[in-house]
């Protein structure tokens, strides 16, 4: 296996080094490879041993699964969910109010080709949605039906987290629907839409969410055309924010990431999927920072922690999904994102 993951990461320096000029930076971790094809990463932090937390990734086919990976990159097969039909994009918040006594950490996913979102508490990974929440129900259009990005959004202010859904083919407005998590009388968790918003330029489809919960900004991937930013949470409204870095990306805007330090400032880390590269934009500002070159291959989804997690990871984790079925993990600190003091 070691000989196969040397030959492979050989092989990705030498063709992201033709399609940009950046140096390739290694990854400290690649993983063991999925049976399909990869898409995005969710990243759990255990709150009580960070050494153990958890890497789950996507693999997207029909006998598709949710991986989870240790922070070496192995597959915990007493982790992953199988069986999924098409997972597409994933998602962790922690501390959801289960009942009246009882908070859990959740694991969120699309799963496309049944029309609905997928729910799992972590890390004991039990079903928390009796078989799954049919989502864009009320769409006429059937093209426009089937899921694809998500992200998860806790609200500061009382602590509600919402599933924020795009999907694969969508109209030039309300792209986007939004749903609150909630527990009815009998204790079951259920989903309640509370908005539709989004704009959409038509060129080609929206994959990417990510949520800024501290500012409260919601991010999304416009592929050929730009990121695009919202306000998180409901009640302050549908109104575009921003529409911006478009001109640094060569075609496909993809993954995103963001990167949250406890002095309010960080970054945005956007996959530049056919250049090789990632694009790094100001938290704070959105002005675009600089470009990295991860030696990985189409990348799709991306994640980011920005805490120490173990020897090999002392400033943070960064996951980026690679296109031969397998995951890159890095420190922050070898990207030059870690956090100054």
């Amino acid at each position: 296996m070691k000989k196969i993951f040397i030959y492979s990461l050989t092989s990705l320096i030498i063709s992201s080094c033709k399609i940009n000029s950046l140096p390739a930076i290694s990854p400290s971790v690649i993983t063991e490879f999925t049976l399909n094809d990869t898409d995005d990463p969710a990243i759990w932090v255990n709150p009580t041993d960070a050494s153990k937390s958890i890497v789950f990734g996507t693999d997207k086919e029909t006998n598709g699964a949710i991986y989870a990976f240790d922070l070496d990159g192995k597959v915990m097969e007493s982790k992953t969910i199988r069986n999924i039909k098409r997972p597409n994009n994933v998602d962790l918040a922690y501390g959801f109010q289960l009942n009246d006594s009882t908070t859990v950490d959740v694991l969120m996913f699309t799963e496309r080709e049944k029309k609905q979102i997928r729910l799992f508490s972590v890390p004991d990974m039990k079903p928390l949605d009796n078989g799954g929440f049919p989502v864009f129900t009320d769409e006429a259009n059937a093209e426009f039906q089937f899921p694809m990005g998500i992200s998860l959004y806790k609200s500061p202010k009382d602590g509600a987290i919402y599933a924020i859904v795009g999907r694969k083919a969508g109209p030039l407005e309300k792209y986007l629907y939004q749903y609150k998590l909630v527990t009815n009388t009998s204790g079951n968790v259920q989903v309640e839409l509370v908005r539709k918003f989004g704009n959409f330029s038509g060129k080609k489809e929206i994959e990417a969410i990510a949520v800024d919960h501290e500012l409260g900004f919601v991010y999304y991937s416009d592929e050929q055309h730009c990121i695009r930013k919202y306000y998180a949470e409901p009640e302050m409204g549908n109104e575009e924010i921003s529409c911006f870095g478009g001109d640094y990306f060569k075609s496909d805007i993809e993954g995103i990431a963001i990167a949250r330090y406890d002095n309010g400032e960080g970054y945005i880390i956007v996959s530049d999927q056919q250049k090789g590269q990632f694009n790094v934009f100001s938290r704070t500002t959105n002005e675009f920072v600089k470009a990295v070159n991860l030696s990985t291959l189409e990348t799709d989804g991306c994640d980011v922690v920005t805490m120490p997690l173990n020897s090999t990871f002392k400033s943070g984790l960064f996951v980026a999904m690679n296109d031969e079925k397998n995951f890159y993990f890095y420190d922050l600190d070898v990207l030059g994102l870690a956090e100054k003091e």
